[in-house]
């Protein structure tokens, strides 16, 4: 494990992720949950994740169920940070943005 978090990514939602994400059913803000510490721990590449793809030059998505999905994208490499910036319904997901 990740002593001190000397090597921990910090994570964070954009405004309208925030927003999304809290209207979500509670099961899939769970597994946000877990998406986060996941982020935290082993950086912006999780290929273990459900539909779990490159969408871009550092952005990335994954499905948290069957109709729910996150997308992210490292803000900073050097300083480690990353964004969520959609959590929400797969119909309304930015993928091409």
């Amino acid at each position: 494990m990740n002593s001190g978090n000397v090597l921990a990514w910090q994570v964070g939602f954009s405004k309208n992720a925030a927003k999304r994400a809290a209207k979500m059913p509670v099961r899939e803000q769970e597994k946000l949950q877990l998406l986060l510490r996941d982020l935290r721990l082993n950086g912006p590449i999780l290929p273990r994740w459900p539909n779990y793809s490159k969408l871009g030059a550092h952005r990335y998505h994954c499905h948290l169920s069957y109709k729910w999905v996150a997308c992210w994208e490292v803000k900073d490499n050097r300083l480690r940070l990353i964004e969520i910036y959609y959590a929400g319904s797969r119909e309304d997901a930015p993928y091409g943005n």
